[in-house]
C-alpha cells in the first residue's frame, strides 16, 4: 500500500533493532528520507541515514538535532521508538535513585528534548506528526521487574497527551502507539533463557512470558513489522484526522477498555 510518504523527512529514534529497525525499513521502502540513531555504530545503514548518539544524555540529543537539521533540513515526522529497561528484578526495593534516573533518562527525556528542539519548525509550517511509542505496561506493570520502566512510559504517555492538546490546533498531530509483548531479538533471548532454565523448548519459554503478562488471547506476540505498519499508517496522510489517541497493539492482552 502506498502511504504517500515519498520524500517525507522522518526521524526515528532507536532504529537499528526491533521495532525501530522495522520502522526505518518500512519508511525507506515508502520513499521517505529517514534518519535514525543508536548508541553503537551501525554497519547495516548508510552513513547518511545514521547518527551515533546516546539519547539518554542531553549531549546526544543535541547531536541528533544538529544532524537532523543539517541532513534533512528539518522533519515532517518524528517517531520516538527508543526505550527499554536495565533495572534489576526484586521489586521496589531494588530500585535506587540511579535506577530511577536511568529509566527516565531513556524512556521519557529523549522524546521531551527532541520534540522541544524540532517541534517549533513544524509549528511554523503548521503541519507534521509526532509518534510516541509507549507500552501497555504503563497500565499493566510487572512489579517484580518493570516498575520504573512502566512509570517512565506512563509519564511519556501523559506528556504526549498534553502535547497533543497544545499543538494539534496548530497543525501538528501527536499520537501514541502502545505495544504489548513484541517478538524482538531481546524477547526471543528472554524466552529462550526461560526455556533453558525450565528444561523446555522455545515455545514453552514464550508461553511462560505470555503467562507472566496475563496472557495474549491472540496466542502469540506481535512482530516488529506489525507494529511498524501501524506506526507508518498513523504517520501517513491517511490518518490526518487522528491526534491525541493511543493505539494498543497487544494481541488482546489488556483485558479492559483502554
Amino acid at each position: 500500500m502506498n502511504l504517500n510518504l515519498n520524500g517525507k523527512r522522518i526521524l526515528v529514534t532507536g532504529g537499528t533493532k526491533g521495532v525501530g529497525q522495522a520502522v526505518v525499513k518500512l519508511f525507506s521502502e515508502q520513499g521517505a528520507r529517514v534518519l535514525t540513531s543508536a548508541r553503537q555504530p551501525s554497519s547495516e545503514l548508510p552513513d547518511e541515514m545514521f547518527v551515533t548518539a546516546d539519547l539518554s544524555t542531553l549531549e546526544g540529543c543535541d547531536a541528533l538535532v544538529a544532524a537532523t537539521r543539517q541532513r534533512l533540513g528539518g522533519v515532517d515526522v518524528i517517531v520516538h521508538v527508543l526505550g527499554g529497561s536495565s533495572a534489576p528484578g526484586g521489586g521496589f526495593a531494588a530500585l535506587d535513585d540511579e535506577q530511577w534516573q536511568r529509566e527516565l533518562a531513556l524512556n521519557l527525556l529523549p522524546a521531551v528534548r527532541l520534540d522541544r528542539a524540532l517541534l517549533p519548525d513544524m509549528l511554523q509550517r503548521k503541519e507534521g506528526a509526532i509518534l510516541h511509542v509507549t507500552s501497555i505496561q504503563s497500565r499493566l506493570p510487572l512489579p517484580e521487574s518493570t516498575t520504573a520502566y512502566a512509570a517512565a512510559k506512563a509519564a511519556l504517555s501523559t506528556y504526549s497527551k498534553s502535547l497533543s492538546k497544545e499543538v494539534s490546533p496548530k497543525g501538528v498531530r501527536v499520537v501514541r502507539v502502545s505495544p504489548g509483548w513484541i517478538e524482538t531479538e531481546a524477547s526471543v533471548a528472554l524466552a529462550q533463557r526461560l526455556a533453558d532454565q525450565a528444561g523446555t523448548d522455545y515455545e514453552g519459554g514464550k508461553r511462560m512470558v505470555m503467562d507472566a503478562i496475563g496472557g495474549i488471547p491472540l496466542g502469540r506476540p506481535s512482530t516488529p513489522m506489525e507494529v511498524a505498519q501501524l506506526i507508518a499508517f498513523l504517520a501517513s496522510p491517511y490518518a490526518s484526522s487522528i491526534t491525541g489517541s493511543e493505539f494498543v497493539i497487544d494481541g488482546g492482552t489488556v483485558p479492559t477498555a483502554w
